[in-house]
């Protein structure tokens, strides 16, 4: 039989994914990417002649499909990923400290908890409350509601929710606690502590996020007799009697294609569907930012762990909510350290340069190391549309949206996860499943 032809648009970690799955099942590929990097809103960039991420993130070990993807092909977890037991450490006198010890679930949770320093007994009772409530619950609400009320509603501490659930929420679903959907929140419990106690472990990318997955899926895909075209920029699909044609300013889209995975972000995605169906498939959602603050210091410079949470106070200036030593993941970043600031839309106001001196100024003062005040060079990265706001309730697309050989990926599409890349993945490999079944069947047909 003649392998289908697949063309897929995107190649953020949904489009690659696909991709990957695609051409491992035999299917000839080409993957479209209209920029000149994979990787979408998980990639390298460079500055101050280093190989910066555009943004720092955290894997879970419950990332299942994303492990998977990386054995098929042939990367190496130890080589690309540090794994750390779960843990929330903030700097000495500034919170608490709570790290898991490796023994099975649920007792690495209850262990932690009574050798957690920083809290009082009334927090540790509340905790183990919450723990156990939601897990007599199945982790499942019958009506969603904001994480907020859901932490009310089982009588958190005011220290709890400062110290451990809104960083947690902040991190998790880039949205504040008053406004995202306890569902989603309580789905990424489940699969991490609710689970067995490697999937809570958290995952650090010792290399960028393009060497991690996008480029090694580039490889894979080649070495199955695909192609990957960069600076392709779809404008338009087209079905005909002979397949799906792609339209482009300066391709030869003479190929037809027996179906296509469109990968790309929402507004894009719903620009290429304008012109095949008349129902709004894909929502206008509402956008939150990241900004992740580099500065690089001395190789000298090293902080007392690979990672620390961090308090924000926006009216002192303090927005860095984590902290990374990338020099304690890579040699070659010694001295580099990487601020995470989830939903920063007001800190992006205060402007690049001033946000950058904040935040140093924040780390000198919680970290009671004054020469983090004066790096000797930072850079301010924010993805604006990093992920959608999740809200309570909030409509997603099916992978399945009604048209013949066309799939929609992407960490938008329905989930039970939030905008995060193990959904990206997960979206990205169903939807692979999906066109593939769809010309299967019409072949059967």
């Amino acid at each position: 039989m003649t392998a289908p032809r697949v063309a897929v648009v995107g190649g953020g970690w949904a489009g690659c994914a696909a991709a990957v799955a695609l051409a491992a099942r035999g299917a000839s590929v080409t993957l479209y990417e209209a920029s000149r990097t994979l990787g979408g809103r998980a990639r390298v960039i460079s500055s101050h002649g280093r190989a910066l991420d555009n943004g720092q993130h955290i894997l879970l070990g419950a990332y299942g499909e994303t492990l998977r993807l990386l054995r098929l092909i042939g990367v190496k977890e130890k080589s690309v990923l540090l794994r750390l037991p779960l843990q929330m450490c903030y700097p000495d006198g500034t919170g608490m400290t709570f790290i898991a010890p490796r023994l099975p679930a649920p007792w690495h949770v209850g262990l932690a908890l009574l050798r957690a320093r920083g809290l009082r007994h009334a927090d540790r009772m509340a905790l183990a409350r919450f723990s156990t409530a939601a897990r007599w619950m199945g982790w499942q609400l019958n009506q969603d509601c904001t994480v907020g009320e859901l932490l009310q509603r089982h009588d958190q501490t005011d220290t709890l929710v400062r110290l451990m659930w809104r960083p947690l929420c902040l991190a998790a679903l880039n949205t504040p606690p008053e406004r995202a959907s306890a569902r989603i929140f309580l789905n990424v419990l489940r699969d991490s502590l609710g689970a067995r106690r490697s999937a809570s472990d958290m995952l650090l990318p010792r290399v960028d996020l393009s060497a991690l997955f996008p480029q090694h899926a580039a490889m894979h895909i080649e070495r199955h007799g695909g192609r990957v075209l960069y600076g392709a920029r779809v404008e338009r699909l087209e079905r005909g009697e002979s397949g799906w044609r792609l339209g482009m300013q300066s391709q030869d889209q003479a190929q037809a294609h027996d179906a296509v995975v469109l990968a790309t972000a929402p507004a894009q995605a719903a620009a290429l569907l304008a012109g095949l169906t008349q129902a709004s498939v894909v929502p206008a959602f509402d956008w939150e930012a990241i900004t992740t603050v580099y500065l690089q210091y001395a190789a000298s410079i090293r902080l007392p762990r690979i990672f620390l949470a961090l308090e924000d106070a926006p009216e002192a200036g303090h927005w860095g909510q984590f902290v990374f030593d990338r020099g304690q993941l890579n040699a070659a970043d010694a001295g580099l350290l990487a601020v995470v600031v989830s939903v920063s839309g007001a800190a992006l106001e205060q402007g690049n340069e001033a946000l950058a001196a904040q935040v140093a100024a924040q780390l000198a003062q919680v970290l009671r190391m004054p020469a983090l005040a004066a790096p000797q060079w930072s850079r301010v990265i924010s993805e604006k549309r990093a992920t959608f706001a999740c809200t309570p309730d909030l409509q997603r697309p099916p992978n399945d949206i009604g048209i013949d050989g066309l799939a929609l990926a992407g960490d938008y599409t329905a989930s039970d996860y939030p905008a995060t890349l193990e959904s990206a993945v997960r979206s990205g490999t169903a939807a692979a499943r999906l066109v593939l079944q769809g010309v299967e069947n019409g072949l059967q047909a």
